[in-house]
């Protein structure tokens, strides 16, 4: 009789954490402009350029991490949960490096920096909470809508034009 280990249980198929990374880059897309006008209104070219430096870093972070968990979980459900523990000190450890490595460059402004770093990771992880689902059934991002096959269907070939009243079909007998 074999007996199989939780911890060593392997992940198999597509990462749900890397799609959840991959959608929560698509997402800072939509907070480039905002930050950068923003930081070019306090702080002028150099908040820009910190600014910049700073999303690189959040979505660099996520994503990441989002590889990190694919990667250990088709090892093993032990190595998933190093990888989510000691990945996030290893992940604080390379964000204060990069911060580091430019400190005293000319063109970083810390405050836009630091507070692009903090704000974005908190933003985009709550933002991304919305699209995220809660269920074994669908790990992962919630999936999209799908029509109900027991609804009739409004097929736009039928319409007429000029008519108030589409022509609603159904497609089961």
């Amino acid at each position: 009789m074999s007996v199989t280990e939780p911890l060593g249980a392997r992940i198999e198929g597509p990462s749900p954490a890397m799609a959840v990374a991959v959608d929560i880059v698509k997402r800072a897309v939509w907070v480039v402009p905002v930050a950068l006008v923003i930081s070019a209104g306090f702080w002028g070219a150099d908040g820009v350029w910190s600014t910049m430096y700073g999303l690189a870093i959040v979505v660099i972070n996520f994503l990441l991490a989002g590889w990190m968990l694919a990667v250990t979980g088709r090892i093993g459900a032990a190595a998933m949960g190093a990888a989510a523990l000691f990945g996030f000190l290893l992940r604080l450890g390379l964000i204060m490096v990069a911060v580091l490595a430019v400190r005293n460059a000319p063109w970083v402004e810390l405050v836009p920096l630091g507070l692009t770093i903090i704000v974005t990771h908190l933003l985009l992880l709550f933002w991304e909470l919305r699209h995220v689902s809660a269920s074994l059934a669908f790990p992962g991002l919630k999936p999209g809508p799908t029509p109900n096959p027991y609804l009739p269907v409004r097929d736009r070939t039928d319409e007429t034009v000029g008519s108030d009243s589409g022509t609603v079909r159904s497609d089961h007998p």
